[in-house]
């Protein structure tokens, strides 16, 4: 078996600097080529196909993969049981993220992106039984309170909590919305973000969990399950679901243009 490239290999370092790139660039992306008035299930939709068609093209070309080798011992069952909540969570997430991208700076999205650390800890003490020590505990909770004070969910203003309390306005009528858990920013930025970042983490350890049990998966392989289960479940809530009226009302591609495509096929690789 080839073995993982060192840390700090020339290929690793090249890998890392990528994902830094797609990371910090992805909400810029996302919110520049992507209508807030697209039917969001459509763009899910096409990610999973993408990103299906990549893993298949990626077990075909592989010289140390072969197609007999990731398939042996797969059922039906073995793909219900490891990829079907998994599968449900992450398109919750998706939902959830694209939301937070048409809604929020790429600065505030990448912030409040980082508590899926937070979660990932949580999730795998829970379901995995995976202990983080206390000077760990210690840099989660300030990560947290971090994102939220540098994005102004969380004000240091003293006198914001005293008027708060006290049910008063400031003499700015700004100070008063600005951390309103009714303004738009949180509602449809703030709100899905975090909640996205914590079924990343609940869908992680999940998935470690499942697959721990069930004798583990290829990668790509298990990629294809979860884009599958996720086709599926789209495929049915647009059979069952107003999101199935709109696309047959404006059409699948509405507000589409080919750009729209940037940010999927970045957010697919």
């Amino acid at each position: 078996a080839s073995k993982a490239p060192s840390p700090s290999s020339p290929k690793a370092l090249i890998y890392m600097s990528l994902l830094a790139l797609q990371f910090g660039i992805q909400p810029c992306l996302t919110k520049k080529f992507t209508s807030p008035e697209i039917i969001i299930p459509t763009v899910i939709f096409t990610q999973e196909m993408v990103k299906l068609l990549m893993a298949i093209i990626g077990i075909t070309l592989s010289t140390s993969t072969k197609w007999k080798d990731v398939t042996s011992g797969w059922s039906i069952q073995s793909w219900l049981r490891l990829a079907l909540l998994p599968a449900t969570i992450y398109l919750v997430q998706s939902t959830c993220s694209l939301l937070a991208y048409q809604n929020l700076d790429a600065i505030t999205f990448n912030v409040l992106n980082q508590t899926k650390t937070l979660s990932a800890a949580l999730c795998c003490f829970l379901l995995l039984g995976k202990r983080q020590s206390k000077l760990q505990i210690v840099a989660l909770v300030v990560l947290l309170l971090a994102a939220l004070v540098l994005e102004g969910v969380l004000p240091l203003d003293f006198n914001y909590y005293v008027n708060y309390l006290s049910n008063t306005k400031t003499a700015d009528n700004n100070d008063t919305t600005k951390f309103s858990i009714s303004s738009r920013h949180v509602s449809h930025g703030v709100l899905p973000i975090m909640l996205a970042s914590f079924l990343s983490g609940l869908a992680g350890a999940i998935t470690q969990k499942r697959l721990q049990s069930g004798g583990g998966r290829n990668a790509l392989m298990f990629t294809m399950e979860l884009c599958v289960a996720s086709i599926l479940i789209l495929l049915v809530s647009f059979a069952t679901s107003e999101v199935g009226k709109k696309i047959q009302e404006r059409g699948f591609f509405d507000r589409w243009t080919l750009l729209t495509l940037v940010p999927i096929l970045t957010n697919s690789a």
